[in-house]
């Protein structure tokens, strides 16, 4: 094939915050928009990279030693070593990246641009490989090139994805099933207008925070802690207890959503959803001022259900559960509220879930 066109949507993270590297459990959804990837095959042994939204690309000899750049290219290279390490045979190409889905939001940009890209390279030159190995793959890349030590929540959102369903992801058995919703509610983004990097150390901070617990309470990963394992003299400091205390929490907020899901009790999952964000602030503390600040407006603002930071955190943006038809209203509302009292302008997404990655041509 001369040519493939690609694209992999952003996911939201409905429920399970930092909870898939701890081998728990998750809820979230693919949604509607994405990266689209256009990628044609070259006469000679190299790789161009370009993105529509960065000045800077790529070439890079596809048989030289790769090496993180420190730019947006680092994803694909990294998609590029893992599908070689694998013995998947590829050739020079040219790939060019447009997006739809806003950056530094949580929507997991990170993995839409893995994703598109290995679909782009197994496309173009023929090979397969199912879903989950795509989604280990790229959560690989992720890992070991950029640095992140992310879970498989991302890549598999974006890959099994599909309309008018959530995802739920048990990131010990890696069983993926698909929840039907009821259609008649939005989801609304909101970011915070601050900056969101997770290449920092706040994430792998934490991750490292819930390992320590995990080992101090004698399991294997905090799946299989519980908060009655948390009272008392366990020999771990407040900060390590409150971070294995929130993702106890999360895995059992997962677990009660999704009955309510499945018989269309959406007051009841945004009660959820509210409960999740006071732990991230209070017990994580991967939120942050303002997207308490929107958090707290949301609440008060008609037609909201339920919502919460989504994502990593430490910036990035909150995700509101919506009655549809308010959707629009609501997000601006909350924006003019966020204005005045910030002084942060912002502009809510309204998303819908959609259809998981694949080859469009």
């Amino acid at each position: 094939m001369q040519g493939v066109r690609t694209f992999a949507p952003g996911r939201i993270e409905l429920l399970g915050n930092h909870t898939d590297y701890n081998e728990g459990y998750v809820l979230s959804m693919a949604i509607d928009l994405g990266i689209t990837a256009d990628a044609k095959v070259r006469s000679d042994r190299n790789l161009l990279l370009h993105s529509e939204q960065s000045d800077d690309g790529a070439l890079i000899p596809l048989d030289a030693e790769l090496s993180p750049t420190k730019t947006w290219a680092d994803y694909p290279l990294g998609v590029l070593k893992e599908l070689l390490k694998k013995g998947v045979k590829l050739g020079g190409c040219d790939i060019s990246f447009s997006s739809n889905l806003p950056l530094g939001t949580g929507l997991s940009s990170s993995a839409a641009l893995e994703v598109s890209t290995a679909l782009a390279f197994l496309g173009l030159f023929g090979e397969k490989l199912d879903k989950l190995e795509i989604a280990k793959l790229c959560r690989a890349a992720e890992n070991n090139f950029v640095g992140v030590g992310c879970g498989l929540l991302d890549q598999v959102s974006s890959l099994f994805g599909a309309a008018n369903h959530a995802i739920f992801l048990d990131c010990r058995s890696e069983e993926v099933e698909q929840i039907a919703m009821p259609p008649d509610y939005r989801w609304l983004v909101i970011p915070c207008a601050v900056k969101h990097e997770l290449t920092g150390g706040e994430y792998n901070e934490r991750r490292e925070q819930c390992y320590e617990a995990a080992k101090r309470l004698g399991v294997p990963a905090l799946r299989d802690a519980n908060m009655a394992m948390l009272g008392g003299d366990i020999g771990m400091s407040d900060v390590v207890r409150r971070r294995a205390m929130h993702i106890v929490g999360e895995n059992q907020r997962v677990q009660a959503a999704i009955p309510y899901l499945r018989k269309g009790d959406m007051k009841d999952f945004g009660a959820l959803m509210y409960a999740s964000h006071e732990s991230s602030r209070t017990n994580f503390e991967n939120s942050i001022p303002e997207l308490d600040q929107l958090v707290d407006i949301a609440r008060k603002t008609p037609g909201v259900l339920g919502a919460r930071l989504t994502g990593g955190g430490f910036g990035g943006a909150i995700l509101c559960l919506v009655d549809e038809a308010a959707a629009e209203a609501a997000g601006h509302a909350i924006a003019g509220k966020y204005r005045d009292q910030t002084a942060h302008s912002t502009t809510p997404i309204v998303c819908q879930s959609g259809a998981g990655a694949q080859i469009l041509d």
